[in-house]
């Protein structure tokens, strides 16, 4: 594990599968990769998704939950492999969006499943340790060795987490925490521990997080007061009467709309000050402020590393904690392992928070945003060891195949396809944008952009969809050139019909 992160950042040689590889585009010239042995050569289409036996089983998991509605299908696990995932009723799909982006390797990665199958595993599967309280023996030199091989630069201390709300849930308190304490001048008196009991000041102190518009951070009390992507998860669920900011809103091509592009984002920076100095001016200071890099749930909204350092430059000036969602970014999808890196921060951000790819959650901060006291971060399993034991395994294929030159190459291939079939389509398609293979398209009328996921789903490639108008796209680290034409061709073929 010792120096993966910089070996994550060099080239490394590939296995070649010399034999005849099944290509929908004439595009991709560069050999298929045997990176996972016996991986399908292309989508095998039965019926339409959902197919009868999918509709069976969805049925009974409504039955069971009477929560069923979001369902696409049910997965056959054992045979789905690589970057193909299986359906119920036998459908074989490339899938581009694996688990909502959590799939850093695919489906039944070798060495994935060497690892569940260890022997020496066995103990750790079968009895989940209360880390805060008693981990096991060997959990300190894990941690150690995660931290040496993943941490972004300049931050050392690691908190494991179980998905990504609870890290930024558990950030945001961290943050909260290092805030009071440095106003206060030390630990909690008599008087704030009282009062928190009553809910009431100097103990709950009235503190704000900042978020943005289209922000998707987590679907817990907190995390929903961040979160501005989507209605329906917030309906019905009370508040924070915490601000959020404008993120910018970018014209394409970028290269055409450099000036407006840049005001846009002088224009939300602005506004973060605004809001920094109204707030503190009511009372209820800002004691972090939380941004992903990327807003992918709520339509894949970017800004440029200007914005970012400016944003960083301006918590810093009000003290306010700068909190870096990297949920969806990190481990390589960007073409960078953490998308942060891209900005060139004059100093690490305060807290990164991540998981998906990742599979295990957690957060890194810097040193002076410890807890002091215990029992402030706290829960009962504080992370899962069997998913440290995956990520360990994830790291590892990621260094040995040169999984990140791998992103960046497959990439520039789906862009260069994606802006090639905008150009023959802008009726139906525009805005192609993304880093790496962390892709996406707008749908120019938003009221078909369902019906074009679902025929190119039923043509046997699966995406995803985010904000009101766009396809998004989430492969594994293991997607390919080839996958890409495949996906390009559908997407192109389904265009056509429309």
């Amino acid at each position: 594990m010792a120096h993966i992160y910089r070996l994550l950042r060099s080239s490394s040689s590939h296995r070649i599968l010399h034999k005849p590889v099944v290509r929908f585009r004439s595009t991709s010239l560069a050999p298929a990769l045997d990176l996972v042995p016996g991986e399908y050569d292309g989508p095998s289409m039965k019926t339409k998704v959902p197919g009868p036996k999918s509709q069976e089983l969805i049925q009974r998991y409504s039955d069971a939950t009477l929560n069923g509605y979001t369902v696409n299908f049910c997965v056959d696990s054992h045979n789905s492999l690589g970057n193909y995932v299986v359906d119920a009723d036998g459908n074989r799909m490339l899938d581009t969006f694996c688990q909502i982006s959590s799939l850093p390797l695919g489906y039944n990665h070798p060495d994935l499943l060497a690892v569940a199958r260890d022997p020496n595993n066995a103990s750790v599967l079968a009895a989940r340790p209360a880390l805060a309280m008693y981990p096991n023996m060997d959990y300190p030199e894990k941690l150690e060795n995660l931290i040496q091989a993943i941490a972004p630069r300049g931050l050392k201390h690691m908190t494991t987490m179980m998905c990504g709300t609870c890290s930024n849930e558990n950030a945001i308190k961290q943050a909260f925490i290092r805030y009071r304490s440095r106003e206060r001048g030390g630990n909690p008196t008599e008087e704030d521990l009282s009062s928190s009991m009553l809910n009431e000041g100097p103990g709950s102190p009235s503190y704000s997080v900042l978020s943005f518009d289209g922000a998707f951070h987590g679907r817990t009390f907190a995390c929903l007061s961040l979160s501005h992507s989507k209605a329906i998860h917030k309906v019905d669920i009370p508040a924070m009467n915490w601000p959020f900011a404008p993120f910018p809103r970018f014209k394409y091509p970028l290269k055409e709309f450099e000036k407006e592009n840049r005001a846009d984002e002088d224009r939300c920076l602005a506004k973060v000050r605004e809001i920094i100095a109204e707030k503190k001016s009511t009372g209820s200071p800002v004691a972090a402020v939380i941004i992903e890099p990327i807003q992918a749930e709520g339509g894949d909204y970017h800004a440029s590393p200007y914005f970012f350092r400016n944003l960083q430059q301006i918590c810093k000036e009000t003290e306010s904690a700068f909190i870096v969602d990297e949920v969806q970014t990190c481990c390589g999808a960007t073409g960078y392992f953490w998308a942060h890196e891209a900005w060139d921060l004059p100093e690490p951000p305060d807290f990164v928070t991540f998981s998906k790819k990742l599979i295990s959650g957690g957060y890194f901060f810097k040193e002076e945003y410890g807890p002091k006291l215990g029992a402030r971060i706290f829960n009962t399993w504080m992370g899962d060891p069997p998913k440290v034991l995956m990520m360990e395994a994830v790291l590892d294929v990621i260094r040995r195949e040169g999984l990140l030159d791998l992103t960046r190459t497959s990439g520039a291939h789906l862009m260069a396809g994606l802006e090639d079939i905008q150009a023959k389509y802008p009726q139906h398609v525009r805005n192609a944008r993304g880093p790496g293979t962390f892709c996406a398209i707008d749908v120019v009328d938003s009221g078909v952009l369902a019906k074009v996921a679902s025929d190119v789903r039923d043509k046997g490639v699966l995406l995803g969809t985010c904000g009101t108008n766009s396809l998004r796209f989430r492969p594994a680290l293991i997607f390919q050139p080839h996958h890409a034409d495949i996906l390009l061709d559908t997407l192109e073929s389904t265009l056509q019909e429309l």
